[in-house]
């Protein structure tokens, strides 16, 4: 067989098989359900990636909310010792450095000590609520491409199987396909993977501005208690 017969002949192949692709066109479920069982969780991974992120998206936006100047005013009532207006805006602003002023102004009986205490508990308190969950997004970016390639060696060992049951000369269409249905579970687990572990670097970025937010402005409330010598 000459080159020129040998090219006619694969291109003809190329064009029969491309007439198959199109007579039977798979939809992106039908894809992930060749997948086999191990794409059930992998699909549950990747509902619970974006449903933290969403979740996470809508808390951080909330408690990042705050009026403008708002510790500016604190400190300026608190220096005037309006400590009941400076109270009156903490309980009408609803984020975690208002809930932090408001308990040290609470506290104001008590020495200085007292005062940086309590702040620092109820920051605590705001800090877990606002990295609930990330460590889980962390996990997810690690166990869902793990258990891709869990599905893929499995998947590869079922081909094989199939492939030593058949008599005869093996189908190449029927070691292809075991192939490339082993193979989906990997690209699945690698995509679920990539999105989880940019959504926890996205949301441990807004977490950390949050956190220094809270921190500038619980120290300047702080300094300005030591000028007022209440200790």
């Amino acid at each position: 067989m000459d080159i020129k017969t040998l090219i006619l002949q694969i291109l003809n192949e190329n064009d029969s098989i491309i007439s198959i692709m199109d007579q039977q066109q798979i939809t992106v479920l039908e894809l992930l359900a060749k997948g086999g069982f191990m794409m059930f969780p992998i699909l549950i991974l990747f509902i619970i990636t974006i449903y933290i992120l969403i979740e996470k998206i809508l808390v951080i936006n909330r408690e990042s909310k705050s009026p403008k100047n708002f510790t500016e005013e604190i400190i300026n009532r608190v220096k005037n010792d309006d400590i009941n207006g400076a109270k009156l805006i903490c309980e009408d602003t609803k984020n975690p450095v208002s809930r932090m002023i408001l308990k040290g102004l609470n506290k104001l009986d008590t020495n200085l000590k007292n005062i940086e205490t309590s702040i620092e508990n109820v920051g605590k308190i705001e800090i877990y609520n606002l990295e609930k969950n990330l460590s889980l997004l962390a996990t997810i970016s690690g166990a869902a491409p793990m258990i891709g390639f869990l599905g893929t060696v499995t998947g590869m060992i079922q081909a094989f199987i199939s492939i030593a049951e058949e008599e005869g000369a093996v189908s190449p269409k029927l070691l292809s396909s075991g192939i490339y249905e082993a193979m989906l579970t990997t690209a699945a687990g690698l995509f679920v993977g990539i999105i989880a572990y940019l959504a926890y670097n996205y949301l441990v970025s807004r977490v950390e501005k949050l956190i220094h937010k809270m921190e500038y402005s619980t120290i300047e409330f702080i300094e300005t208690l030591q000028s007022k010598r209440w200790n």
